[in-house]
Order: C-alpha cells, then structure tokens, then sequence
C-alpha cells in the first residue's frame, strides 16, 4: 500500500473487487469498433480484453485524512447484497474491511462517508448486517448524499430508471437504514465537506450525480464518481455509458469537469478504473488527452 500526499491531504486506496464486464459496444453503443482499435495500444489489457472483447474494471474506494476527518469515497458494492439485476454484485463477499484496515482506518474512525450517488455500487459498505438486520458500518460518521438522487431512487418515487431493475433492494438496505440512524445529510448544489474538500453536482449519469473536488496548498483534484467508466471517455467526452439517465446533461458535465481538471493541473480520480491510477489531463479547444498517469499503488 502507498499513501499519497496532495498538499496537506492523505490518499489511500481500498480496492474491492476487479471484474471483466460488458463488451465495449454494449457499454459505450455511440462509439464505433474504429474507435477502439485505435486506442487499443494502451487500452489493452489494463482496460480493455481484446482477446475475449469485455470491459476490464473495478470497484474501489478512496480514503482521504485531512483535517481531523477520514472521509471515504464511495463504500462499494458491500458484502451479502441482494442485486437479482446485477449478478455480478449479488451477494459478494470481500475483505473489505480487512483492506481497509491495511491503510490503518477502522469503521470507528470514518468521520464522513461520501457517495457520489446512489448507484449499488457506490453505497453497498453503507451498511453490514448484524442479526440479520442491516447497521450502519461507520457509526461516527456522517454520510452525504445528494439530494436529488435520494428523490430519484426512493421506492416512493415515479422514477422510471433506465437502468430497469439494476439497483433494486438498494435504497432498502444501503440508504434507509443509515437515515434511521440519523447519519444522512442531503445536500444540493454544493457541499463544503472541509477546508480542503468541496462536493460539486455533476448530473448526467443520474440526477445527482456529483464530484469532489480537492485544493490543498498548491495541489488540485478532482474524485469523478462515474463521469467516466473507461479512460476513452477522456478522448471521447461525448460518448456515456450505457447506464447514464440523461446523457445530454452527462456530456456536459463530463466536458465541464475535465476543462476544470485540464485548466488547473488537477489529477482526475475515477471510481472504475484500474491499477490505483489518476490521470493528468490537457486539452485543446474542446479536445481532451491524457498527458500522463500519476498515483500508483
């Protein structure tokens, strides 16, 4: 495990599980096989097995210390899940815990839970059961959530996710119990989580989707949730996942952040993507590259 410093802020790593996925032209259907041999030199194996045409990806959790908070980005899928709609996450079981205890972080010590939105891969570790009954696993901490999400996903809601039945049973065991215990704090627009650490809303991908973005000292970040899936997608702005519920306004956030992150020298922090790398990034006009990878552990 390497700790990363930028400016007076910690970054650990907490990697959960590593899967192959979806064929590229069922993640991404706007891009065209074209573009994929084309990257294909850097792309392939870390992100992209040509040999069998799957997605290589991963789930991951970044802890940051700055401040007096241990703050947790994203918790994951979480262990002993229901997800009939994702079989791939349902009823895993992971180390998790034990990992995160390897960067030197028990569940007592997270002060704040960030999830960057709703989706069942980002708030599983919200909770763990305990007698059959499902408890917040950070009990100190507080846990925020973008407001807009929490309307969007909530059973009582007219919603009609385009993701069909993807992220059923979510809200029951991953976000319910932690509002009953009076650790959920709604916020929109943005969210100053601490002098070195702002939320952002980044919609698109869904409602509330959003971003946190990091200034300490002369250092810049930014944590994209899914803004991106895949490093194409940094040369490819335009094209979304197959997941995204408005993809007009998941392009435009997406051309937003990377412009911030281009302008201010600041590393790009994905959810999904392999090795514990950020990506620099520059950009020309309208067109992004990657300039290089920082951050390896």
């Amino acid at each position: 495990m390497t700790t990363t410093m930028l400016g007076r802020v910690s970054i650990d790593r907490v990697l959960e599980h590593e899967m192959a996925t979806r064929p590229p032209a069922q993640m991404f259907p706007d891009l065209d096989r074209a573009d994929w041999q084309e990257q294909r030199s850097w792309l392939a194996p870390q992100y992209w097995d040509s040999a069998t045409d799957l997605l290589r990806t991963c789930v991951q959790t970044w802890v940051l210390r700055t401040d007096g908070e241990t703050v947790l980005i994203d918790t994951g899928i979480g262990n002993g899940k229901a997800r009939p709609g994702l079989p791939a996450f349902n009823d895993l079981d992971t180390d998790f815990l034990g990992r995160l205890r390897d960067v030197g972080v028990l569940p007592e010590d997270v002060t704040v839970v960030v999830n960057t939105h709703l989706h069942a891969d980002h708030v599983g570790w919200n909770t763990r059961l305990d007698n059959d009954e499902w408890v917040p696993t950070f009990p100190n901490a507080t846990y925020l959530a973008p407001r807009a999400d929490y309307a969007f996903w909530h059973p009582d809601a007219a919603s009609r996710p385009r993701t069909g039945n993807a992220n059923n049973n979510v809200f029951a065991d991953s976000v319910l119990p932690i509002e009953r215990a009076g650790l959920l704090t709604l916020w929109d627009g943005t969210h100053r989580v601490n002098g070195d650490l702002r939320l952002e809303l980044a919609p698109g991908h869904t409602p509330g989707s959003s971003v946190l973005s990091l200034a300490s000292g002369t250092d810049r970040a930014v944590f994209v949730g899914d803004l991106l899936h895949n490093p194409i997608q940094i040369h490819h702005p335009d094209v979304n996942s197959c997941f995204c519920e408005d993809p007009v306004a998941a392009r435009t956030s997406r051309r937003r952040v990377l412009a911030w992150a281009a302008d201010n020298q600041a590393l790009v922090f994905p959810a999904h993507l392999r090795g514990g790398l950020a990506a620099e990034i520059s950009r020309s006009a309208d067109a992004f590259t990657i300039k290089k990878w920082g951050f390896t552990t």
